[in-house]
């Protein structure tokens, strides 16, 4: 009985570590697109996942610039830029007048800065699991969405 028990912990822990490697988002490599360009991130001080993702910034070749600011503050952040509440992650990042909200893919940013769509930026609301920055697998596609003019236009692009 004991040696069925620890078999069957033993393979969960394979099957779940699996799931995990293989679920994790490799980092793509250094685009030229972006190194150029200055990430302005607006954060709050204790926020773990928001370094993560100004990590994950660098290593895919963006300068980045930190700004740390209150909760207040990143809120008026968000109502000044019109973007929808519905929409809100932990951070903000601004690039080339557009806005990005939350713990976005360079494969989303690379879309936005290539397109140049008629917007004024793109969330991925709340913090999803397996996003850039964020730990755990990846549960879900993740639905990110253009904004304009304070109004969610729908579905930018799905990864």
């Amino acid at each position: 009985m004991n040696k069925s028990l620890i078999l069957g912990i033993v393979i969960g822990v394979i099957f779940f570590s699996a799931i995990y490697f293989f679920n994790k988002q490799p980092l793509t490599q250094k685009n030229p697109l972006f190194s150029e360009l200055q990430a302005v991130v607006y954060k709050t001080p204790t926020c773990g996942c928001c370094k993560e993702y100004i990590n994950y910034l660098k290593a895919n070749g963006f300068s980045v610039e930190v700004r740390e600011v209150s909760d207040e503050e990143l809120e008026n952040v968000k109502k000044q830029n019109q973007i929808p509440a519905d929409l809100w992650s932990c951070h903000t990042v601004f690039l080339n007048n557009y806005f990005v909200e939350g713990h976005m893919p360079v494969e989303a940013i690379s879309k936005l800065l290539t397109e140049k769509p008629n917007i004024n930026g793109i969330a991925l609301p709340k913090m999803p699991s397996g996003s850039p920055g964020m730990p755990g697998i990846k549960l879900y596609p993740f639905k990110i969405y253009s904004v304009k003019d304070g109004k969610d236009l729908g579905l930018f692009m799905e990864i």
